[in-house]
């Protein structure tokens, strides 16, 4: 019984972890190659080992399935395709695809004998399209060449459909048939022959779009492939690149997945991510939005749906969120109740009547905010103030920052309204800040810099009629043409041309 018992753990173990990765490559010296595999677009170290004479090994163990990798110096490397079976390869540098022998692994026999097709048939069908774009749809040599264009797409499709019927069991069946797009039927036509929606066809793609792709099989996100379809739908192909545009078929999508699985970890990642490095005025709405959705939030478990996270990096991404989500495009933000340079009376932008409001955070001390200050008031003497545009402006008073920000105010004459949380509000407000709240102002206002997210100034807000935010973080001169657009005076002569180094400053 012992014995029996030994044999399955060793059978057991060799199904587990006795699968290897060999490579025979010529042309090659001896060195340090690694084993890189894909995770969306990125790719990352799965494993290192020398090649000597020749030959090289890897040992599959711990490897999920996808698209991996053999990196040279040099960058060079070559693709293929793991799947929970033994490889044995042989190639040869440095046309390391033309020369491919798969010798062991029915998933790159298919695969390399696909790449082998479908590249000679790219470069014979992009060469055809380039000479055909020199001529005129009337030109007799147009309509051969399109023809000619035609066959080989569809000698395409007709192997990659074949390839995907005979090999539905292997993983570079799917592969293939997440790269092809859709076939998109004619758009319905009514009585006369006219047809009756003219988006039908761009609609039916788009709803259609992720019809070639097993959403269930974690797997396909090890592969660059997943990355290219992700990117390319949410992209300004198939969506308006506005943020609540992005943010509604992000969700719709998101919401769909398996929340247990990779593709959900890399799709939720990859949008949150990308969205939070966007330069893109108002796509940081996409990035708050999602990391409230998915990553700050609670699951039937009581747990983050970001499961990959930790609770260290959860917390440090949580935690301004709820600020965050009052500052976006489209979102009322808190009203600012403050004391103006009398240090007496109260002034708020919510009891203001102008048709846009300007809300401007600013530091007397502010190298940036000692150019971009002054410059505001040209533009709301010359332009703004008989536009019924409105500057509401939060400078920093507290300290010696009290006589600094009075000071600045009266050498540059600033016109347009002044608040701050002065220095003497200050100090009554920290032994008592109920003889203020709510009588005179709020908790938010006297911390106006938590409640704005203040890290750095000047910082700037645009305001609607109903003071909603319509832009944020624009230099003087993207200010100066965003109101005359928005007024239908686009034609005004400028007074502030545009500045490189002011506009990134501000972003």
């Amino acid at each position: 019984m012992k014995s029996i018992l030994i044999l399955a753990i060793t059978f057991v173990s060799f199904l587990s972890f006795g699968q290897k990765m060999k490579f025979k490559v010529g042309n090659q010296k001896d060195t340090t190659v690694f084993l890189v595999k894909y995770f969306g677009k990125g790719l990352y170290y799965a494993d290192t080992a020398e090649i000597k004479a020749g030959y090289v090994e890897f040992d599959a163990k711990d490897q999920k399935a996808g698209i991996f990798g053999v990196l040279f110096p040099g960058q060079k490397y070559f693709e293929f395709i793991y799947n929970n079976e033994e490889i044995n390869m042989e190639t040869s540098a440095p046309d390391f695809v033309g020369t491919m022998k798969v010798k062991k692994s029915e998933e790159n026999r298919i695969f390399m004998d696909y790449i082998k097709f479908i590249g000679p048939k790219k470069t014979e069908a992009t060469t055809l399209s380039e000479e055909r774009a020199k001529l005129k749809s009337t030109d007799p040599a147009f309509k051969e060449l399109t023809t000619k264009i035609d066959a080989i797409n569809k000698e395409v499709l007709d192997y990659q459909n074949n390839l995907i019927e005979v090999h539905k069991a292997l993983l570079v069946s799917k592969i293939v048939k997440m790269s092809m797009d859709i076939i998109v039927p004619d758009a319905p036509l009514d009585a006369k022959g006219n047809i009756i929606d003219s988006n039908f066809r761009f609609n039916y793609f788009r709803n259609h779009y992720w019809d070639n792709i097993d959403l269930t099989d974690d797997r396909l996100v090890n592969t660059p492939v997943f990355h290219s379809k992700m990117e390319y739908y949410f992209g300004k192909n198939m969506l308006i690149q506005h943020w609540d545009t992005i943010i509604k078929y992000a969700f719709q999508f998101c919401d769909n997945l398996n929340p247990k699985s990779k593709t959900f970890e890399y799709t939720v990642s990859w949008l949150t991510s990308s969205y939070g490095k966007s330069n893109i005025m108002g796509m940081d709405k996409v990035y708050i939005y999602m990391a409230d959705r998915y990553y700050c939030s609670k699951n039937a478990e009581g747990k983050s749906p970001a499961f990959w996270m930790t609770p260290e990096k959860l917390e440090d991404l949580c935690e301004k969120i709820p600020v965050q989500k009052k500052l976006v495009m489209g979102a009322k933000p808190p009203n600012v109740i403050l004391r103006d340079t009398t240090d007496v009376k109260w002034r708020d932008f919510y009891s203001l009547k102008s048709e846009y409001t300007i809300l401007y955070f600013w530091d007397p001390e502010c190298g940036h905010c000692k150019k971009t200050t002054p410059k505001l008031e040209v533009l709301y003497k010359e332009k703004f103030k008989d536009r019924n545009i409105e500057i509401f402006s939060v400078g920093k008073a507290v300290g010696e920052d009290f006589q600094k920000w009075k000071d600045f105010i009266r050498t540059n004459n600033l016109t347009y309204i002044n608040v701050g949380v002065t220095d003497a509000l200050f100090k009554a407000a920290m032994e008592d800040a109920r003889q203020f709240v709510p009588k005179y102002t709020t908790i938010e206002s006297l911390n106006y810099q938590t409640a704005y997210d203040i890290f750095s100034t000047p910082r700037v807000f645009v305001l609607d009629k109903d003071k909603n935010i319509i832009a944020k973080s624009l230099s003087i001169s993207q200010l100066e043409d965003l109101m005359d657009r928005l007024q239908g005076k686009q034609d005004l002569p400028k007074l502030f041309p545009p500045d490189p180094e002011e506009d990134e400053q501000m972003h």
